[in-house]
């Protein structure tokens, strides 16, 4: 039975040892090489006098030493807290305070954001030792920290166990069709500070020998080329990177080995999806997780012939309800609060536990779904972005699916905004296509006769772009905040 996480990758190294485990630019690592550097920095970690439970912050772009650390602080027992790179010197402060965190591993220009914080700053591999790792006794340890927004809106860390990211591992290696396999070449983009990188490509690469072409950041251009030159066999990416893919004249002679394409941390336009497939004879497969489930809930990875426009069904292992505001099921097809429950789920939010599965191990997600009669998952809206304009519940997705079919225009986001008349109204904002010239007023006049009075837009704003997370979410939070 595996106790750390890392006991997968030394099962992998000693399978699959000479077979290639990382590729970053001209460095390349077999898996006993990377199983041999995981030990070493497990070693220098604990030189340096760090004791099993010590949080140590991962500032760093996806990179073997991002994987060597990572994995590193795994073997010793000590917890990683793998940082968004796109954070501010302030909020990377807030973060080591929050956590308590006693080093930072980082590279590049991105030590200067830890500088000041008190904490110790060292490069990937620069802490060297021959002290003792403590074996790792209880898969219950806290392994990782990933910070998420959480169900109330608030920064928040969700603490993952070893149990929970093997659990999630063992649950994809389950899938059968089209799971990960050691002759698979996987492309690593996906920022690893993501618990989709982190655990559905990096975990799930080290369970089953796959090797991973790592990539720092996402670039059309750059990316195509490494696929190509490669072999990239399985491609997981955010929506986004889909769209910009598109317009590349040279995408399916570059994707010419590729099997698999897999999107998930942010809804997928199915139209996208269909074109990506007219385009280079490959299906877009979906899936649905979330941070506190280290990430994995649903997928269509499996499927023979996967409900259009789901998400899939809920993994081998994770078990899924729709449940409404007082947690009873939810009967047919209408739509409710969607309910996890498996053994990949977080033990609470960081430090005390708070917010995690109740009594019976149901988490509730904050996202409002159904399941059609085959079990396949279809996602509505979150929760927490609930418009409610005169006692009637507005999901923002809905408007914006009617927004963006409007002539002229490429994409929209809706937030609610406080109304004196009906205590919440509809707000939106609408990107013009290339090209393209639309008015409030021709917007406007399309939503009204496709939405119910209460859910058209009061205000409406037409803008350039829309801010967006590094997975591919609207940052609605931005909106908010913005003034506009």
């Amino acid at each position: 039975m595996n106790v750390n996480f890392t006991d997968l990758l030394s099962a992998t190294a000693q399978r699959h040892g000479d077979r290639p485990a990382l590729v970053d630019g001209d460095r390349r690592l077999t898996w006993a090489e990377l199983d041999a550097a995981v030990d070493a920095a497990a070693q220098g970690f604990s030189a340096a006098g760090l004791v099993p439970g010590y949080r140590v912050v991962l500032l760093m772009a996806n990179s073997v030493g991002f994987v060597t650390s990572y994995l590193g602080c795994l073997r010793a027992g000590l917890v990683a807290v793998p940082l968004n790179t796109g954070l501010t010197a302030p909020e990377v402060a807030g973060v080591i305070a929050h956590s308590g965190a006693r080093l930072a591993v980082t590279d590049g220009d991105l030590a200067e954001k830890v500088r000041g914080t008190g904490v110790r700053v060292v490069r990937a591999g620069e802490l060297s030792g021959a002290a003792p790792v403590v074996p790792q006794a209880d898969p219950e340890s806290l392994a990782v920290l990933l910070y998420t927004s959480g169900t109330s809106g608030d920064p928040r860390a969700a603490m993952l166990t070893h149990r929970a990211l093997l659990a999630n591992v063992e649950h994809l290696v389950a899938l059968g069709d089209h799971r990960m396999g050691p002759d698979d070449v996987v492309l690593g983009v996906l920022p690893f500070f993501h618990a989709f990188g982190l655990n559905a490509v990096l975990g799930w690469a080290c369970a089953s020998g796959a090797a991973i072409v790592l990539q720092p950041r996402f670039d059309s251009t750059q990316t195509l080329e490494l696929v190509r030159r490669e072999g990239v066999t399985r491609l997981p990416l955010a929506p986004p990177a889909l769209v910009a893919l598109l317009a590349r004249p040279d995408l399916r002679e570059a994707l010419a080995k590729v099997k698999v394409v897999l999107t998930g941390a942010s809804a997928l336009d199915r139209s996208i999806a269909d074109r990506f497939e007219r385009e280079t004879g490959l299906f877009v497969h979906q899936g649905y997780g979330l941070t506190e489930a280290a990430p994995g809930v649903t997928t269509t990875l499996g499927e023979g012939d996967p409900a259009p426009g789901s998400v899939g069904r809920p993994l081998p292992g994770v078990e899924v309800r729709i449940a409404d505001e007082d947690g009873e099921d939810v009967e047919g097809d209408d739509p409710g609060e969607v309910l996890i429950r498996g053994a990949n789920l977080f033990s609470g939010y960081w430090p005390d536990g708070e917010g995690g599965p109740d009594e019976n191990g149901w988490y509730r997600t904050g996202d409002v779904g159904y399941l059609d009669n085959s079990g396949d998952l279809f996602l509505v809206d979150r929760l927490r972005e609930l418009i409610i304009v005169s006692g009637f519940n507005v999901f923002p997705v809905e408007v914006e699916e009617v927004l963006v079919s409007a002539p002229g225009v490429r994409e929209a986001a809706v937030i609610g905004v406080p109304s004196d008349e009906t205590g919440e109204a509809v707000k939106a904002f609408v990107v013009p296509a290339v090209g393209a010239a639309v008015t409030k007023d021709e917007v406007l006049a399309f939503a009204a006769t496709r939405l119910a009075k209460f859910k058209c837009p009061v205000e409406l704003e037409i803008v350039d772009h829309l801010p967006h997370s590094v997975t591919g979410k609207v940052a609605k939070g931005q909106l908010r905040g913005s003034g506009r």
